[in-house]
């Protein structure tokens, strides 16, 4: 099945280099391109693509506006914010706004279209660089998490453990089952008890619970 991608950055240059990257791959296709906010949302209202690559500052609407509204809407499309170091602010509305995930412009191009995929599929996924900078910013500055109020994890399993790890550690659904020798299946029961046991809204907060608890370090 192709993934139908909708692309939107106010760089042309930008959209050039992802248009050639997808075209050159069988399994994705670009459904369309805008270059602000606006124009994203009509689009993914009227085509419907599977992902929406959404740059994040953009003249007019930004794309933290524009992905609340395509999540609002009934287009079925997931979000993939596009994202650069500096833009932690954005990042928060952007996860609070609905996105599904998030890349840096900085990654190889194998791992943007891979990130694609791993949206597509719908699994959440956050670019281990993005997970740091998230991190460093809710414990307040790099270094133990000890002085945070301990967390209970009654009822987690080892295998749980090493889940949440991996989880923290910004790794996807399948690069956790690739690394555990596990199947996807399982993979996802166990983010899915870990979400429960841990009265975790969504993945970030798995990624906040795995350094509370020291199982990922912060790093400078």
């Amino acid at each position: 099945m192709t993934v139908r991608v909708l692309l939107v950055d106010d760089q042309p240059l930008v959209r050039s280099g992802l248009r050639v990257l997808i075209g050159e791959t069988e399994d994705l296709e670009v459904a369309g391109e805008a270059g602000d906010g606006a124009r994203a949302v009509e689009l993914a209202a009227t085509l419907r693509p599977d992902v929406v690559v959404m740059d994040l500052r953009m003249p007019g609407m930004d794309g933290i506006e524009a992905t609340r509204r395509i999540m609002a809407g009934d287009s079925g499309s997931r979000v993939l914010v596009l994202t650069t170091f500096d833009e932690d602010d954005y990042v928060y509305g952007a996860l609070r706004a609905g996105a599904g995930g998030f890349a840096v412009k900085d990654m190889q191009l194998e791992d943007i279209l891979a990130a694609v995929r791993v949206v597509a599929a719908g699994d959440a996924l956050i670019a281990p660089g993005v997970t740091r900078r998230l991190i460093a910013d809710f414990v307040g500055r790099p270094g133990p998490v000890a002085a945070r109020p301990p967390r209970s994890v009654e009822g987690i399993t080892q295998r749980e453990r090493e889940v949440l790890t991996l989880v923290g550690l910004g790794r996807s659904n399948q690069e956790i089952a690739d690394e555990l020798v596990i199947s996807m299946a399982t993979t996802k029961s166990h983010v899915a008890r870990l979400f429960t046991k841990l009265d975790a809204r969504d993945r970030v907060q798995l990624v906040i619970i795995a350094y509370e608890l020291g199982l990922v370090a912060p790093s400078g």
